[in-house]
């Protein structure tokens, strides 16, 4: 099956990368390659790009996808939690911008077997983006505890009646294990008021987001990766991340901030005295959204946001009589 992913946002992250031919340039989720084949359209013969991608299919993909530009591009099939560790094995100590297109792309969700979707009743419950990874969400729906899967449903899913469907699971995995998407399904439908499905979407949303947020531990690996990132930018670097839920949007949105100002010190200082300093700027306090066209041209862009960040290096304090 053909590895199909829309570029959220595509125009819009290349406008910010700031593009300079001869940079070094990382797409830590590549995908279908959509960004990273943009990127390299700007880049002269001196340029490089280096591909990050867990999904062993993405990596396949996009290397085809980027088969006219091989000798710039270094393919690693990783999670990007280990990017620096991994571009430093390479020899190269900083690099020129940074893309990250968060969440699940259309292959993922449009193949039944890899689990992603609760469209495709007969779908087992995998959600694996690496399918190294010997967990499954059919083990976490068959294992975690009651208090354990009303937690992920709760702070993953930001669903209401998370309390309900976790006792559903557990009440109904007594009686028979929970294989398929059309087995949670039907749980799920029976934990939610009959009022409450009929806005909102699809009952099983919420719960479907949770159990991949922690199966693949997004939102860890996003929290954990970002100070790295900013430490890898050259000077004007930029980090370009494009989020589709809240929880991600607040971590990076809440990160970029501290980068940007990390001072501790009690507003009523003069001075600052806690020594922190800047490693740069947030482009824009708004998230940049999509255009009306792409809104219509792909609706599930409509929860896309980008935010960006540069890397600056603050100027030395000079000390009058030093």
């Amino acid at each position: 099956m053909e590895f199909k992913h829309y570029s959220v946002l595509l125009q819009e992250t290349i406008d910010e990368l700031h593009i300079k031919e001869d940079g070094i340039y990382v797409d830590g989720t590549v995908g279908g390659g959509g960004h990273s084949l943009e990127i390299l359209k700007h880049l002269g013969p001196k340029g490089r790009m280096i591909c990050f991608d867990q999904d062993a299919d993405a990596i396949q993909a996009a290397s085809e996808r980027l088969k006219d530009y091989k000798d710039q591009v270094t393919m690693i099939h990783s999670n990007y939690e280990n990017m620096v560790e991994e571009i430093h094995k390479l020899g190269i100590e900083k690099v020129d911008g940074i893309v990250l297109d968060l969440g699940v792309s259309s292959f993922q969700l449009d193949t039944p077997e890899r689990g992603f979707s609760y469209m495709q009743e007969d779908a087992p419950l995998d959600m694996r983006m690496d399918q190294r990874n010997p967990m499954t969400a059919k083990d976490i729906v068959n294992s975690y505890s009651r208090e354990e899967l009303y937690r992920i449903i709760r702070d993953y899913g930001e669903d209401r009646f998370a309390h309900n469907i976790a006792k559903h699971i557990v009440d109904e995995r007594e009686e028979n294990p929970i294989e398929t998407a059309g087995d949670l399904n039907r749980i799920i439908e029976h934990a939610i008021p009959a009022k409450a499905r009929k806005t909102g979407g699809h009952p099983a949303k919420r719960t479907y987001q949770a159990l991949r947020v922690e199966l693949n531990r997004e939102l860890k690996v996003l929290e954990n990766s970002l100070d790295g990132m900013i430490d890898l930018l050259n000077e004007d670097g930029r980090l370009c991340i494009i989020t589709f839920q809240s929880l991600e949007d607040h971590i990076v949105k809440n990160n970029f901030r501290r980068n940007e100002n990390p001072c501790t010190c009690p507003p009523e200082f003069p001075v600052c005295v806690c020594g922190a300093v800047s490693k740069g700027k947030v482009v824009s306090r708004k998230p940049i959204l999509p255009s009306k066209k792409e809104l219509l041209e792909n609706s599930r862009s409509k929860s896309a946001h980008l935010r960006v960040f540069v890397r600056k290096t603050p100027p030395k304090r000079i000390i009058p009589g030093a």
